[in-house]
């Protein structure tokens, strides 16, 4: 007996006879430090908001939009995926896209609304995580050419770019608070429709492009450089109206006008497919 004993205790010193270790799950610096340096543009959003410095805190909010778009490209370009990047990606979203545009919103302006105010806020914050979680859970099945809604990022950059062009403008919040409200409730309920806005994914880094494409790019960054609130803004109030009018021409012409190409469980997508 006791040279069994002995004969396993050293079997387990050698490793032999013992279960095999699953490899430890690791977690990709890179992707993720651009996930939190969104995350960090969203909290400063609302730092700055609360010391009154609403043209720093729309600014923060289109920082997080830049780098919370190079997040995904640079995980696929490194091959670095990962189930953890994706729910990392979508808790900074909520925080930089839902709770800080709506809480700059209403220390700006919605505030002089009292209850009509913090509602409109609420709405937008709450229409933010309900299109979050649906993209999340509809991934696989939505064509990847356009967004079903509104895209959060997007309607961050309506509301608080309203309030920086304002802001530049010399306009107080009270004085378009009605404004900011439609604004508010505009971008919140757009973003949990059905309405196909064009996601620009299948515009590929990768491949060569003419030179006219270049030289039209520096033109682009050259007009936005001559006023950046009012023409980054008036870009996109053009995209959330263009996901309306490609749902109306869609309708016009008899195709389907949901993005959605099979039925899930959750959540019940059934009579959307029209």
């Amino acid at each position: 007996m006791q040279d069994g004993s002995d004969s396993q205790s050293q079997a387990d010193a050698d490793g032999e006879g013992a279960l095999p270790r699953k490899p430890r799950k690791g977690i990709y610096v890179l992707p993720n430090l651009f996930t939190l340096a969104a995350l960090f543009g969203g909290f400063y959003a609302v730092v700055m908001a609360m010391n009154s410095r609403f043209d720093l805190a729309a600014l923060g909010v289109f920082c997080a939009m830049v780098l919370d778009s190079l997040d995904g490209r640079v995980a696929r370009m490194t091959n670095t995926q990962s189930a953890f990047g994706e729910q990392m990606d979508s808790l900074s979203d909520m925080v930089s896209f839902g709770a800080a545009p709506a809480l700059i919103a209403y220390e700006w302006s919605l505030r002089g609304l009292g209850r009509w105010g913090w509602i409109a806020a609420f709405v937008y914050c709450a229409c933010a995580a309900l299109r979050l979680a649906r993209f999340n859970v509809n991934t696989a099945v939505v064509d990847k050419r356009y967004f079903q809604g509104l895209p959060s990022p997007a309607a961050a950059a309506l509301v608080t770019g309203f309030i920086w062009l304002m802001n530049d403008y010399g306009v107080e919040g009270a004085d378009v608070r009605w404004f900011m409200f439609a604004f508010a409730l505009y971008a919140g309920l757009t973003m949990v429709t059905n309405v196909p806005f064009y996601s620009f994914k299948d515009v590929s880094m990768k491949k060569s492009v003419p030179f006219a494409v270049i030289v039209l790019l520096a033109l682009v960054i050259a007009v936005i450089n001559i006023d950046p609130p009012a023409v980054l803004f008036g870009l996109f109030v053009v995209y959330s109206l263009s996901g309306y009018a490609v749902y109306g021409w869609r309708r016009f012409k008899g195709e389907p006008t949901s993005m959605i190409s099979t039925s899930t469980d959750e959540p019940d997508e059934a009579g959307l497919h029209k």
